[in-house]
């Protein structure tokens, strides 16, 4: 039970809030009706709104139609009647209003202290009467922490987080009836910088982007037992010390220092910074969400203390230290080892490190304002020897659920399916910043659009990415529709970049696809409208040409096609790319509009048609060859659909040949790779697709699995294999982009594909396409629909296996491949005899199956087990030495190519080299060859 897809949210901005739920644990099929009951109190004697059995309640998101009140605590409960005469009641959930409308009373207040000095804020206060309940609504800038009589208040951190402060500012609610007592209460709030005053930005960044003062906004309400209310508001009556925390940033860390205690008081002043930016929380609260354990403490070659967290994590180390009075113990942070000493020459300027000055106490200490992107810890000035033991290392992002795993045969591959997990991990803290290490950790509008997909598989992403979209908004409604290049801005003063821009479009329609609540889209929707509208006009400026020929755009960035190798910006052109992305936003802002029955849709859908138009005009022959012969174009051609229908097969083939010619490897960027092996799977190039993700050398995705690496890296040669990083100046070990395959996985490898026009998982399109490299694969993926399942299994004697599980309340269309309908077994009973709707479509089987658990058998019309042949890629032969001697004995000749030549040519088969003069090879000999070949079954690692 989930309200805007949270689970019982305090002090959210909720607008009309969403209810959603999940029914589970029953045979039924599908809900009949439901009935929803909100209350005032957990008994429900006050109950404020019922909706009666109703048909029409839909669990993806039932909006409420009640007006909210100010700092109120609703319950809710669901009952769910299901087909089969089921009825099941809920669990209370609940959601608790913020101020709302409510005016504040507490005035903002700062030190009256020189403005680089941290400090705390405090106010001592008396209660004498009993207490029922207590709310602390807070605000407080760069970054704060609020104790109550010792105790932290909540457990989140890096609050207020990081949005665009000089748009909104978000503040905080917090339940503090367990913290205040009865008697004398003391209330202390430290203060950090953050990036409202603090460095940060690009190219080494700026201080105070958006502020220059430390302040603090925070109203206590208390409710007594006799009905009365005690208001404390930091106003001028509150005082200041200074605190331990003596400096603190995001790049650089922190500097504790608690062998001092000054307690000198210093007063406080009013700061007029209003209330009108002021809004009640959108972001999810950043926690510790798992706790690891060094692996292993390391001696370098130079003398150094090294932990090894055996995991690239986002976060701090948390230590228990036993040191002598002003003794100072130093942490510093890096993501890898050189010549196996510790290494931070790819952070930049980011100093990345923790010191600590002890006050000679024993004590567990934590950094507050900062969090560093390490594997790596360097320690000095420990007392004694460093045991692994007194170390913590605290794994910090948004809170959010993990929906997705994926599970194969393959050991690199499930790694690299979790180095994309902690990508996100690591990287999906308050905003989807592009790396968590080096001296940017910024918002960037590209890489957050092209994981988008990707993200929602693995978590539950729809409140993470609403609250991205806000602020992208706002930024945006500034700029005359212009997409910035990063969200919050900051330093980045630039935009508007075909691919960055789009996360205006893709992002709300990938959250819609697959959680079913048409609310991101309303909000989202003038910004979407806003961006289309902005490339259009950049079109009208240039002669309505309807191609996007003018600005600045990155391209492929990163590709490695490009004519300059030193050019990080791809050999696609910038203009087809841009044109590309405006053909393709032009449609989601007509099937957004579609969704919410605005009249535009057609608009925009004939604006997306002109540009399709135009692109075809511009780049495509007559007979549907494309004038850009790169991977990322012909990918793109095919995923946004801007190739001529009669001609979709040329292209498919002429990608096929294009990546022939690339050895079979991809050389894409930020905008080719989250789409190459998708586009390949839906054109008949599945194997080839498989062939990308299990390449292990350079440039593959199991490369730098092959290296160690256990998050995604941003260069797809970030570390040579010499072990040696390949440069400093834009080198990340944990930036996501690129763990977009993942998507992928979830979609052709597992077969579980969202359905536009039923979407969040209501339907689901399960079409598996197995590959005889993985014996197996399976995957879960709890979607907003509930609890799906999907796996096969390839069988020793060749047969075909799939399980799927689909929940209450959902349907399937399951596309069996290479099935013939009067051999497949389900549940181990013939397909007629089962009673389902099935259906032969070519050389799939379509079934159409309710919630249940599922299972199909059947021997493929193809053999998926593989036998040696001479249509393989003869570095494939020459790699088994069963096959090395079949060919040493038929055809010497190909069995002793110099080295050189099979590194080279080893990519196409001996029947494609057989025509070359330096290996002249009979039909007759091949034919031959494939029968002596076909008794050596190919064996996969």
């Amino acid at each position: 039970m989930k309200t805007n897809r949270m689970t019982n949210p305090l002090g959210f901005d909720l607008g009309k809030p969403r209810l959603s739920f999940v029914t589970f644990d029953t045979a039924a099929t599908k809900q009949t009706a439901a009935q929803i009951q909100v209350a005032l109190d957990e008994e429900f004697t006050n109950i404020v709104f019922d909706s009666g059995v109703s048909e029409a309640i839909d669990s993806l998101a039932f909006e409420l139609p009640i007006n909210l009140e100010p700092s109120t605590r609703y319950y809710w409960q669901v009952t769910v009647w299901a087909d089969n005469g089921d009825k099941a009641t809920s669990e209370l959930a609940w959601f608790e209003t913020a101020k709302l409308t409510e005016p504040w009373s507490a005035k903002w207040i700062s030190p009256v202290l020189d403005k680089e000095i941290h400090p705390v804020l405090i106010r001592e206060f008396d209660l004498p009467k009993e207490i029922v309940s207590a709310r602390a609504y807070v605000c407080g800038l760069g970054l704060y922490e609020m104790e109550i009589n010792g105790e932290k208040a909540g457990d989140e951190y890096l609050t207020p987080y990081f949005n665009a402060y000089d748009k909104w500012l978000q503040y905080q609610t917090y339940d503090i009836t367990g913290l205040i007592k009865t008697g004398q209460n003391t209330v202390e709030v430290c203060l950090g910088n953050g990036l409202y005053k603090g460095r940060f930005g690009f190219e080494g960044g700026e201080t105070e982007i958006y502020g220059d003062q430390f302040a603090l906004l925070c109203e206590i309400v208390i409710n007594h037992a006799d009905g009365t209310t005690t208001v404390i508001n930091s106003d001028d009556s509150w005082k200041a010390r200074k605190s331990q925390i003596l400096f603190s940033g995001i790049y650089d860390g922190e500097i504790y220092d608690t062998s001092t205690n000054d307690a000198t008081c210093y007063d406080v002043k009013e700061f007029d910074l209003g209330y009108n930016r002021l809004k009640a929380r959108l972001s999810l609260p950043v926690v510790v969400k798992e706790e690891l354990k060094p692996i292993e403490v390391i001696i370098t070659p130079a003398g150094e203390t090294v932990l090894d967290m055996g995991q690239n994590m986002v976060g701090w180390v948390q230590f228990k230290a036993n040191a002598t009075k002003g003794s100072e113990i130093v942490l510093q942070y890096a993501e890898l080892l050189q010549e196996g000493n510790f290494y931070q020459d790819n952070l930049r300027t980011a100093k990345a490190e923790f010191r600590y000055i002890s006050n000679g106490e024993e004590s567990t200490v934590r950094p507050h304002f900062t969090f560093y992107g390490f594997r790596y810890v360097k320690v000095s000035g420990w007392n004694g020897e460093v045991n692994k033991e007194d170390f913590t290392g605290c794994v910090l992002y948004s809170d959010m659920d993990q929906t997705g795993s994926i599970e194969t045969s393959n050991r690199l591959v499930n790694r690299l399916f979790l180095n994309a997990l902690w990508g996100q991990k690591g990287n999906f803290l308050d905003v989807p910043t592009d790396c968590p290490q080096r001296d940017e950790r910024m918002g960037w509008t590209g890489d957050a659009q092209v994981f988008s997909g990707t993200a929602a598989f693995n978590m539950d992403t729809y409140a993470f990415f609403s609250k991205y979209g806000y602020d992208l908004a706002q930024e945006q409604a500034a700029l005359d529709g212009m997409v910035p290049m990063v969200v919050p801005m900051a330093t980045v003063k630039g935009g508007g970049s075909s691919a960055w821009g789009e996360a205006a479009t893709v992002i709300p329609w990938n959250v819609y696809l697959h959680y079913g609540d048409k609310a991101i889209l309303e909000q989202q929707f003038e910004s979407m409208k806003g961006w289309v509208d902005f490339i259009k006009r950049a079109d009208d400026a240039s002669g309505a040409k309807r191609l996007w020929t003018t600005g600045f755009h990155f391209g492929d960035w990163l590709a490695l096609d490009g004519e300059d190798p030193n050019s990080p910006m791809g050999g696609t052109e910038t203009a087809f790319i841009s044109s590309a992305y405006y053909c393709y936003s032009s449609m989601l802002v007509a099937k957004a509009a579609r969704v919410l029955g605005k009249e535009m849709a057609q608009e925009y859908e004939e604006l997306s048609n002109e540009v399709r138009a135009a692109i075809q005009s511009e780049y495509y022959t007559l007979t549907g060859r494309l004038a850009l012969n790169t991977q990322t174009a012909l990918v793109v051609s095919l995923f946004m659909d801007l190739v001529p229908k009669e001609h979709r097969d040329r292209l498919a083939t002429d990608l096929h040949e294009r990546l022939k010619k690339d050895k079979n490897h991809l050389k894409t960027g930020f905008v080719g790779t989250p789409y190459l092996c998708r586009v390949l799977s839906e054109n008949g190039d599945n194997d080839l697709a498989y062939t990308l993700l299990l390449n292990k050398d350079y440039p593959s995705w199991l490369y730098a699995v092959t290296m160690g690496a256990t998050t995604i890296w941003e260069r797809w040669n970030s570390v040579l294999p010499d072990g040696k990083i390949s440069g400093t100046d834009m080198n990340s070990l944990n930036h996501y982009a690129y763990g977009s395959i993942v998507e992928w996985m979830y979609r052709y490898v597992a077969g579980i594909n969202p359905v536009e026009d039923k979407p969040g998982f209501r339907h689901v399109r399960l079409a598996p396409q197995p590959d005889y490299r993985l014996k197996y694969a399976k995957a879960s993926l709890d979607s907003a629909a509930g609890l799906y399942e999907s796996q096969w299994e390839l069988t020793k004697d060749g047969q075909l296996t799939f399980k799927f599980v689909i929940p209450f309340n959902a349907t399937a269309t399951v596309e069996l491949p290479d099935a013939d309908m009067e051999n497949v077994q389900v549940n181990r009973k013939s397909l007629s005899s089962l009673g389902v709707i099935a259906s032969q479509n070519g050389k799939k089987v379509q079934v159409e199956l309710h919630s249940g658990t599922w299972e199909f058998e059947y021997m493929p019309e193809v053999e998926y087990i593989k036998y040696y042949s001479t249509h393989m890629p003869l570095s494939e032969l020459a790699s088994n030495d069963e096959v090395k001697s079949v060919l040493e004995e038929t055809v010497p000749q190909a069995a002793s190519l110099p080295r050189e030549m099979l590194t080279n040519l080893g990519h196409q088969s001996l029947r494609e080299l057989s025509h070359m003069p330096f290996l002249p090879i009979s039909v007759e000999i091949l034919d031959e060859l494939d029968l002596k070949l076909k008794e050596i079954k190919v064996v996969v690692q």
